[in-house]
């Protein structure tokens, strides 16, 4: 188990005054067998004129809040502190292959498996993801039919991982998937769309998984205030492997996600689950200012407050 601390703060400072204001965010994590939320203080400057908590469709715990009067900036901060517990498979040998989860997830004319259900909303397109032909044969050779489906999305990160370049100049939030495989350069999110929908392309649902990582400093040097940033990875359908439905994967790092990941939530793409997303009347030119720092628990002082249990 590791404990880490998160502040994440975003500033849209507008280039006018904003007249009305009204926006969705993910203020805390959602419930995850392997990681338990122990404090989440999330603040509004100015104070909005209405606010209501509650769950989205992917049962996320969502904050919708609204401006009703002129304002110039919008600060939003959140404090976060959790412990993660070890939760990555010790293998991926075994549980359903390929082919068998094709034909368990196409319609049989009778009553499908209840977790089926819940995973066949995430085999289709979606605002960021395409199901195509070139995308199907992108993924072709990491997933044969005889082949487990944990294997196969494996296979698949390793080659997305090699095959593409990390480049934060290269995309921005809305650069479509078919220019990301065309290119083969971009960012986590990227990566984590592209993965996405090549799984679906060849039938095999899969979810994207929104948070943060840990990143470490270079030998010597001092861990940056700010300088970290959200992360996104996937999450993949995959019954029958050491208990578990769905295994985790990061195209962006080759790696399946333990005790270094923090996970917020969890939709179909990037769209359901915007840290913060909304809609506003004036305020002229803006870009949001976004710092992030993720800190292990080991790197504060032993004065600070106890967060045991």
């Amino acid at each position: 188990m590791v404990r880490y601390r998160v502040e994440h703060t975003t500033r849209y400072e507008y280039g006018g005054s904003v007249i009305l204001s009204q926006q969705l965010a993910h203020p805390s994590p959602r419930a995850w067998p392997w990681q338990k939320t122990l404090n989440a203080c999330w603040q509004l400057e100015p104070e909005p004129s209405w606010r209501h908590r509650g769950f989205d469709a992917f049962d996320n715990p969502v904050e919708w809040f609204a401006y009703y009067l002129p304002h110039t900036e919008l600060h939003v901060h959140l404090s976060l502190e959790v412990a993660v517990y070890a939760h990555r498979p010790p293998c991926l040998e075994g549980g359903i292959d390929v082919h068998t989860l094709r034909q368990r997830l196409s319609y049989q004319g009778t009553q499908p498996l209840p977790e089926d259900v819940g995973a066949q909303r995430y085999a289709f397109e979606s605002p960021h993801i395409r199901i195509k032909r070139e995308l199907a044969a992108y993924a072709a050779e990491c997933c044969s039919p005889d082949v487990p489906v944990a294997q196969a999305a494996a296979a698949l990160m390793h080659k997305i991982h090699k095959e593409f370049t990390f480049d934060p100049t290269a995309t921005t939030v809305s650069t479509p998937v078919m220019e990301v495989l065309a290119q083969r350069r971009g960012v986590c999110q990227d990566f984590a769309h592209l993965m996405i929908a090549c799984l679906r392309s060849q039938g095999i649902p899969a979810r994207y998984m929104s948070g943060y990582l840990l990143t470490q400093p270079p030998p010597g040097q001092p861990r940056l205030i700010g300088a970290d940033a959200t992360h996104a990875w996937v999450a993949v359908y995959a019954p029958g492997v050491c208990g578990h439905d769905w295994i985790e994967f990061d195209p962006t790092n080759d790696l399946l996600p333990d005790t270094e990941h923090i996970a917020m939530a969890y939709g179909r793409d990037f769209s359901d689950v915007s840290p913060l997303r909304g809609i506003i009347l004036g305020g002229g030119d803006h870009r949001p200012h976004v710092a992030v720092t993720v800190t292990p628990w080991s790197d504060f002082a032993e004065e600070g407050p106890d967060i045991s249990g």
